[in-house]
């Protein structure tokens, strides 16, 4: 290399303000360091704070599995004696509980959940984060009879827990602090020996390199031998060589497909507006059903009313609403739910007129919109369409189901001008039917 040694030297030791460095970095091994070290913190922190969580719940199962065993032992006697004590007994009974090292609190109560004795072992202005119990019930046998006396619970606390957990908590601080300590002095000094002295190296010889900053084609390495860089300078000038080629075939290329784009986009923009016609329609759709969603029924409905407003013509609003449709897919699971709502819909579409609105409004809650339709003809449809629904049957995989709709009926009134005031009358009527026995129309 001539005379690049010959200049200053480069420190092989890191600087005393490399700790500092760290948390504003300027050059990329203290940003590399930066980014490992905060995942290592990171994933420390989580993985220690699962230990926490896992050691507290641990404990607190073991104080729950020793409140039962407690439980178990003093219900007895205390649900044999417990007629014959009086307060100052009962008081002192729960005391000795108390005084035992787990239990934070103790409540007898009676058999209608009254508070006989509730007594606690901290001040209420000092209570715990989070409070657990055991609870049973307490019964006096007698001749064969039960009779009910009341219920037994017994509490236990975080600080409880905590007492127990704290010097574990402590140890898994204290490991954590240890290894994320000696684990940053590691990464520096292996970021450091690995990275960063060799780049302070490449860029203390780059400086030493004579470069003529004037013309391009001379930047270049101050040194008849052939080395990597020298090469890596070869490849960077046959590489721009190469681009501006290709450059030129690119744009002689372009222009001969200018044409042929042209003709493309007009093919593709004629198959964009049929793409995006269907995707109006399937926004405007139910994906199950098929029939409108709650969406485009309520935009549609609203547009029918403003028509029906100016065209002075009346107009109902039925909404449908399957019974015990839960218990449908309780017992035959959701994917028959879906069937049976399919089919639902599949048996009233041919009652209905082209003009009518058909949509599902929620789960097993369906709507029809029925512009030009007054009260007497809205509900002879819904009976039709209730006794329809009540008469058919759906076969699927080898079993009947039967199933029954109700219906309420809401027409138009001079004061309506949005379908949010027709739904909620119509929603009114549907719980009348309801509550009413269901399978019946309510107007």
């Amino acid at each position: 290399m001539g005379n690049v040694w010959s200049g200053k030297k480069v420190s092989m030791n890191p600087g005393p303000t490399q700790g500092l460095s760290l948390f504003r970095p300027k050059n990329l091994s203290q940003k590399l360091l930066r980014v490992i070290f905060s995942i290592y913190l990171v994933v420390t922190c989580l993985v220690t704070g699962l230990q926490f969580l896992t050691e507290y719940l641990k404990t607190q199962g073991s104080i729950l599995d020793e409140l039962k065993q407690l439980e178990e032992t003093f219900r007895g006697p205390i649900s044999t004696s417990l007629w014959q004590y009086n307060q100052n007994q009962l008081q002192a009974l729960t005391s000795g509980l108390i005084a035992m090292p787990i239990i934070e609190g103790v409540d007898i109560l009676d058999k209608h959940g009254a508070a006989t004795i509730s007594k606690r072992s901290f001040a209420s202005t000092a209570a715990p984060l989070s409070m657990f119990e055991i609870k049973s019930d307490m019964n006096w046998d007698l001749n064969g009879q039960r009779t009910e006396l009341g219920s037994l619970i017994l509490y236990s606390s975080s600080k409880v827990v905590l007492d127990r957990v704290l010097f574990g908590f402590f140890l898994i601080a204290i490991t954590a602090t240890l290894k994320i300590s000696v684990l940053f002095y590691l990464f520096v000094w292996a970021v450091d020996r690995f990275l960063s002295t060799p780049l302070k190296q490449l860029m203390s010889q780059v400086d030493d390199i004579k470069l003529n900053q004037t013309t391009i084609r001379r930047i270049n390495i101050s040194t008849e031998e052939s080395n990597e860089l020298t090469q890596l300078q070869e490849h960077i000038n046959r590489m721009l060589a190469t681009m501006e080629r290709d450059r030129e075939r690119l744009l002689e290329a372009e222009q001969a497909k200018r044409s042929w784009l042209e003709e493309a986009v007009a093919e593709r923009t004629e198959e964009l507006l049929i793409v995006n016609r269907r995707l109006m329609d399937l926004a405007s759709e139910d994906s199950l059903t098929g029939v409108l969603n709650r969406r485009s029924f309520y935009e549609y409905a609203q547009h029918l009313i403003d028509l029906s407003h100016r065209q002075k013509t009346s107009f109902c609003l039925v909404l449908m609403d399957l019974d015990h449709f839960k218990s449908i897919n309780d017992t035959y699971g959701h994917f028959i739910g879906d069937r049976v709502l399919v089919h639902f819909v599949d048996t009233i579409k041919p009652l209905l007129r082209t003009s009518d609105l058909f949509g599902r409004i929620g789960g097993e809650e369906f709507a029809i919109f029925l512009p030009d339709t007054d009260l007497d003809g809205s509900f002879q449809l819904a009976e039709r369409l209730r006794k329809l629904v009540g008469n058919s049957t759906f076969d699927v995989d080898g079993k009947t189901i039967a199933y029954t709709v109700s219906l309420g009926i809401a027409m138009c009134e001079p004061g309506d001008r949005s379908v949010d005031e027709l739904f909620k009358r119509a929603d009114l009527k549907l719980y009348e039917a309801k509550d009413m026995g269901r399978d019946r129309v309510r107007s």
